[in-house]
């Protein structure tokens, strides 16, 4: 027998009043501040994270900022500032292209593309698994995608050191957005909300002191699906609720899906859910219309991925004793 996938319905009227009240006291009472700032990506969390910042503190008090580079897709700063309309907050644009040059972000990266291809000359290009995760045990193991003529894809499977030469530049673009993001804030006497939901969270999909650089974090109690609800509740614009969830980090489109879930946002959340809640695998298995073993795969993918990834969740550990 399955089990109720309405345990994730939610009142959204009753979360964004929640959440509203959480944000004013957090920025009022906690931080004794005078607003948020918060990056619109032209993603659906930060959509959501800065409607909830104006139910709690009104339009004047929050700020939002564009931070677009070279690689971003074009639809990310259209649909940041039809975020910022829609609200009717002030918002800026910040072009981080040339800081990341300084820290030679596209020159590291760009050599390992032009490693395993040696004829590259600058075509768009992007990172992902494979996406048979459900139908066989395998290695995750990250493949480098580069389009060719006619819109072909050519593929080479990263070895790990190329792999974390790759990841090691392109998270310095989160790092320097949060640089510019506290930049803003603290010039205002503000604060930085954060807009990382729940299966983010759990499974380590975000960058340490880079987009998990933050203030507060008023989602990530909140399920992808729970954020879909509430962006409708709260008239985040169509374009933004329709688009594909997207890491925006690299030249060639990538969804979250392709670079990390390697599974839908709604069958991440109801396995994350029974993992949380005691919920039988054979039930998961029926709800989903999913074969046992399907089931068994992606449970141990994303428990291997909490496990790993447990640390960005700690603060820095200490010796006992000292403060």
């Amino acid at each position: 027998m399955g089990f109720d996938i309405s345990v994730l319905d939610i009142d959204p009227e009753s979360i964004a009043d929640e959440l509203a009240g959480f944000i004013r006291e957090q920025v009022t009472k906690t931080y004794r501040r005078m607003g948020i700032v918060i990056g619109l990506s032209g993603g659906i969390d930060s959509a959501v994270a800065g409607a909830l910042s104006v139910r709690a503190l009104g339009q004047n008090r929050v700020f939002g900022v564009l931070l677009p580079e070279k690689d971003s897709n074009p639809v990310s700063r259209d649909y940041g500032r039809a975020a910022a309309e829609s609200l009717g907050i002030e918002c800026e644009e910040v072009e981080i292209t040339p800081m990341l040059e300084s820290f030679g972000v596209y020159e590291k990266r760009d050599a390992i593309v032009k490693k395993h291809f040696p004829d590259w000359k600058g075509e768009r290009f992007r990172l992902t698994l494979p996406q048979d995760l459900l139908d066989k045990d395998r290695i995750s193991v990250y493949r480098l995608e580069v389009e060719q003529d006619h819109g072909t894809i050519a593929s080479k499977r990263l070895s790990r050191d190329d792999y974390l030469g790759m990841m090691a530049a392109n998270d310095i673009k989160q790092r320097v957005r949060m640089t510019q993001l506290y930049y803003e804030a603290e010039k205002r006497h503000y604060i930085v909300c954060g807009t990382t939901n729940l299966p983010e969270t759990a499974q380590g999909f975000f960058v340490k002191h880079g987009d998990g650089g933050v203030d507060i974090e008023p989602l990530t109690h909140l399920y992808k699906t729970q954020i879909f609800r509430l962006a409708e509740h709260l008239d985040v614009p169509r374009q933004i609720i329709e688009r594909t969830p997207s890491p925006d980090t690299y030249s060639l489109p990538v969804s979250d899906e392709d670079f990390y879930f390697c599974m839908p946002y709604d069958t991440v959340d109801l396995i994350l859910y029974a993992m949380n809640n005691g919920v039988p695998k054979e039930a998961v298995a029926e709800t989903l219309g999913l074969r046992i073993e399907q089931v068994e795969r992606a449970w141990h993918d994303l428990q291997r991925k909490e496990e790993s990834t447990k640390t960005l969740r700690m603060l820095p550990p200490s010796p006992k004793g000292t403060n």
